[in-house]
């Protein structure tokens, strides 16, 4: 199967995971400067979220610049990476609205463990159907920020249970460490893309 369904399907789904987000911010109560101080928490709980979708969209789409076909394993699997992430506005929403309490807090780096896992499970799915010549695991190397990124979310995890402000850090700096632009994808492509245009041997 192609990929082309699957990346719509995708793109429709986390475009509505981000709307939802954002009907359910909360408005300031008055109109004064001080009322939009006051849901500055909720807006920045918002925004640590969106960073995550985008974050997850983007790689999705990079990931699949160099997936060709698709089996049911990848399937099933892009559905379970998804269903994680549709939690999101639930996840967001009760953190928020409990005031970073420990268990929402807890609960909230739960959901972007499994949301890192399902990833990792699309990702050996696709390895697994492309098999030794896969170039999307020759793009990704060691992939040493995908393998750190589940340890970050089990210490933020942890660490609510001494204080849910320095689990919420803990989340905060895996998503800046993806914010840092990942171009092993790009560059991937690129170079293939220079060795399919380079002139044969009796053309030098």
């Amino acid at each position: 199967m192609r990929t082309s369904r699957l990346e719509a399907f995708s793109d429709g789904v986390l475009a509505i995971i981000i709307t939802v987000m954002v009907l359910e911010l909360r408005t300031p109560e008055g109109s004064s400067w001080g009322d939009l101080w006051s849901s500055a928490t909720s807006f920045l709980t918002y925004a640590l979220s969106f960073v995550y979708v985008g974050i997850y969209w983007n790689n999705h789409h990079h990931m699949f610049q160099l997936v060709e076909r698709v089996d049911g394993a990848v399937l099933w699997g892009n559905l379970h990476l998804l269903f994680w992430l549709s939690l999101l506005p639930f996840t967001t929403g009760w953190m928020d609205e409990s005031g970073f309490d420990e268990v929402p807090t807890v609960v909230y780096g739960i959901d972007l463990l499994m949301a890192a896992v399902a990833y990792y499970f699309v990702v050996l799915a696709i390895f697994r159907i492309e098999g030794s010549g896969s170039r999307l695991k020759a793009a990704l190397g060691r992939d040493l920020k995908g393998k750190i990124s589940p340890a970050f979310y089990i210490t933020g995890i942890l660490l609510c249970f001494v204080t849910p402000w320095a689990g919420l850090a803990a989340y905060t700096v895996v998503a800046v460490i993806w914010l840092v632009p990942d171009r092993r994808v790009e560059r991937f492509v690129a170079e293939q893309d220079r060795a399919e245009n380079r002139p044969h041997h009796h053309e030098l």
